[in-house]
């Protein structure tokens, strides 16, 4: 059986290049979040008439406006979800990552200005835009970790690379109260964040890669260790004018287990970007909370998210190098944990006021914190689905889901007409609850684990690549490489 021989493959304990391609995925969500969630906190201090700055323009917009503003981002980030998996197969993850993260970040770099000078319909295009360019993110991350990532270390390695985004969320929320204060207000929060992003992107251009036979200088124990691992020809056959293979949209689109993992996704994303995008605000106006204290208690859920990520990447590959229980049950387990519990705390904390204060924000802590076991559920899922097509199966999904990234705050914007009114923000939480409860019970139900019939898409061509005896020369993913 071909699955059971890659769950007894070795695995290196030594650091790698496999472990640096992932940490470089995770600065590099790590600056893209960075740049995404800036406005979560800056739009708080962009609108706050009590603490004005000298030389610092306010803003009078309206909770709708402010919901549009929010949601605007996600726009622009569906759009690129399907198309970067493709592009992924024909130019690189590399070179479509490294393009994104530049765009984002010279938007960062303009939004000040651009929001002074067109006021909030300005800073909506732009925003719009900064998602066109970031919607290859996942895609591109899923591309790579999928030809990098043995079975057997996939959830410590999906971890550390999917850490980034918390670690994006907690830098941002941690430091921006510190920021605005201390620095020249609410812009120096969109300066820092582009600086960020074009360093990340000199780092990875200088030693990210596509697949191990693009990095020159693998050993060869770790480059065929991986490639053994995920059943991969140990020399590389990949050519310049071959196209990629074609994509089974049919076959996905029949597929029961994909269209569970669909669902869950889009439940994740409303539940995760309700509570990214509106807990600054919720804290502000429910508990209280100064700008800096805000920011320091937006920050720590994320900060709590990231630790636990680690903690349940080791706790997968544990149960799956003992083999406790199979990979299926381990999935639906851990996404359960990431959930079903941040449901309960939703539902509680749509009980809590200001008088709840350490309540309140123990049950954020919990929704948010626990909400990272997910990651290790249905994102890493479309690995499991379809390594061959992995970057396309995340476009689909990360698609429909991010529709629900655009939904989340206009609900918010339509339910809560006054930011003052605890009941009106209990609807809200009590909607993200059931939102978690549909989608893991989707999961639980119909999620699969094994690898799908349609992943290899044509045995002859497949034989014919391998038999090919001329040598090989790099193809457009080597091109973008080191």
């Amino acid at each position: 059986m071909g699955h059971t021989s890659l769950e007894v493959l070795p695995t290196s304990k030594t650091f790698g290049i496999r472990h640096l391609q992932c940490l470089l995925l995770a600065l590099g969500l790590s600056v893209g979040y960075a740049t995404r969630v800036n406005l979560s906190v800056a739009i708080v201090a962009m609108t706050d008439m009590n603490d004005k700055q000298e030389g610092v323009e306010i803003f009078q917009w309206t909770e709708k406006q402010k919901s549009m503003i929010q949601s605007s981002f996600f726009f622009g980030y569906v759009v690129t979800q399907i198309p970067a998996g493709y592009l992924c197969r024909v130019w690189g993850a590399k070179c479509i990552f490294l393009w994104g993260n530049i765009i984002s970040s010279t938007l960062a770099l303009l939004t000040p200005y651009l929001v002074m000078v067109g006021d909030w319909q300005l800073l909506i295009v732009a925003r719009v835009i900064q998602g066109f360019s970031q919607g290859v993110m996942f895609p591109c991350t899923h591309s790579v970790l999928s030809r990098w990532s043995p079975p057997g270390e996939r959830a410590t390695l999906c971890g550390l690379a999917y850490a980034g985004t918390f670690l994006g969320a907690v830098v941002m929320f941690g430091s921006s109260g510190w920021i605005i204060s201390c620095l020249h207000g609410w812009p120096s929060i969109f300066y820092i964040s582009g600086v960020l992003g074009f360093m990340w992107c000199l780092v990875w251009h200088m030693w990210g890669a596509n697949t191990p036979h693009s990095y020159k200088n693998i050993s060869p124990e770790e480059k065929s260790m991986i490639l053994k691992s995920l059943e991969q020809p140990t020399q590389n056959t990949e050519k310049r004018s071959e196209a990629p293979a074609k994509t089974p949209l049919r076959e996905i689109v029949k597929s029961l287990p994909c269209w569970a993992l669909l669902v869950d996704h889009c439940a994740h994303n409303w539940g995760f970007w309700t509570l990214l995008t509106q807990l600054p605000t919720y804290m502000k106006y429910i508990l209280n909370m100064n700008i800096q204290s805000n920011a320091l208690f937006s920050a720590l859920p994320y900060l709590i998210m990231l630790l636990l990520t680690f903690f349940f990447g080791y706790l997968a590959d544990l149960l799956h190098k003992r083999q406790w229980v199979s990979t299926n049950v381990s999935r639906k387990l851990l996404n359960t944990i990431g959930q079903w519990l941040p449901m309960v705390s939703l539902v509680a904390l749509g009980f809590c006021d200001s008088s709840h204060l350490m309540w309140a924000v123990t049950f954020i802590v919990l929704a948010v914190g626990l909400n990272s076991s997910s990651f290790l559920g249905f994102q890493v899922n479309h690995m499991d689905l379809s390594p061959n097509f992995a970057s396309v199966l995340m476009g689909i999904t990360n698609t429909a889901a991010n529709l629900m990234s655009i939904f989340a705050p206009l609900t918010v914007g339509i339910v809560v007409t006054d930011v003052t009114n605890p009941l009106q923000w209990r609807i809200v939480f009590f909607i993200a609850a059931g939102f978690y409860f549909v989608g893991n019970l989707s999961f639980l139900v119909f999620g699969q684990t094994k690898v799908q019939k349609w992943n290899e898409p044509s045995p002859q061509p497949l034989e014919m690549q391998l038999m090919d005896p001329s040598p090989s020369s790099p193809n457009k993913e080597n091109e973008n490489d080191k």
